[in-house]
């Protein structure tokens, strides 16, 4: 079932599709070609077959006007044997399109994941295996650098849910990274990693924030800067609200004033994880609620 963990990393894309080459050239040492402009492009590969073939996002690397590298991203939460097909058509399909090489990067949660999708996808032809890209937690760079990570929010989210637990540099700089951040994109970037933050990492970020007054009162402030909050906790439920509501307009889901009025006046965090959740595949407002 689609979830935050998988909806995020593509939301990231969507919001600075550079992440991709950082990505290629920090994790993986590709060369990536010079590029001036970088952005999402049409992700379904269909291409008037029968079967849809739709990965998860595509990020272009263009210059001077022109495709110079396609990114086709899959976030992969467990093994499932139909990609070892639909992926090789993916790649296929968006390089004819754009008349420009591409490259697949998969990104997983867990080591065993990670570890079935970078297996070698033998396509028959001799001497022809396609070897995915696969971005584990391993793989994602370790940003501690308070310029590299306000340069780059997105990684060093990325960062500090991968290595936060051991290395609690990373998530000084994702604070950081984030205290750089509109209100608005800064809630919706704190509002996952306080979610997806677990164990030693979670915390680690607890006490960081807990015993600066620093980031007690510059994340304080930009949700009431919103005029949604009078205070952490309730900027972080009002932000996790909006989310689900977000979600649910973006899928065209109807939402009624009475559904809006209780995703709206809930203060609930586990609730509104559960919401947020249910809003990626409900069909109906109400199914939020059953």
């Amino acid at each position: 079932m689609p979830s935050m963990e998988h909806e995020m990393p593509i939301e990231f894309l969507h919001n600075r599709p550079e992440l991709a080459a950082a990505l290629l050239e920090r994790s993986f040492g590709v060369a990536v070609p010079d590029y001036d402009e970088a952005r999402m492009a049409a992700a379904d590969c269909t291409d008037n077959q029968p079967k849809e073939y739709r990965p998860d996002g595509v990020v272009v690397l263009r210059n001077a006007g022109l495709d110079r590298l396609a990114v086709v991203v899959e976030i992969q939460r467990a093994q499932d044997k139909r990609k070892r097909f639909s992926w090789p058509v993916y790649l296929a399909t968006i390089r004819a399109r754009l008349r420009c090489p591409a490259v697949l990067l998969v990104v997983c949660h867990d080591a065993a994941t990670a570890k079935w999708a970078g297996e070698p996808i033998d396509m028959g032809h001799p001497n022809w295996h396609l070897l995915p890209l696969v971005l584990g937690e391993d793989r994602v760079p370790v940003v501690t650098s308070v310029a590299d990570a306000v340069a780059l929010p997105e990684l060093a989210v990325l960062s500090a849910l991968a290595h936060g637990d051991e290395e609690k540099e990373t998530l000084l700089a994702c604070a950081e990274a984030l205290d750089s951040l509109p209100g608005d994109v800064f809630k919706l970037y704190h509002g996952y990693l306080k979610t997806a933050l677990t164990g030693a990492a979670r915390r680690n970020w607890d006490e960081m924030v807990k015993t600066s007054e620093k980031f007690e009162n510059d994340f304080g402030r930009k949700y009431e800067e919103l005029g949604e909050a009078k205070g952490l906790a309730k900027g972080l439920a009002e932000g996790k609200a909006e989310s689900v509501l977000r979600i649910l307009a973006k899928r065209g889901v109807a939402v009624s004033a009475r559904a809006r009025e209780r995703i709206a006046s809930c203060s609930d965090l586990d609730q509104l994880d559960a919401w947020l959740d249910r809003a990626l595949v409900a069909d109906s407002a109400d199914d939020l609620f059953t």
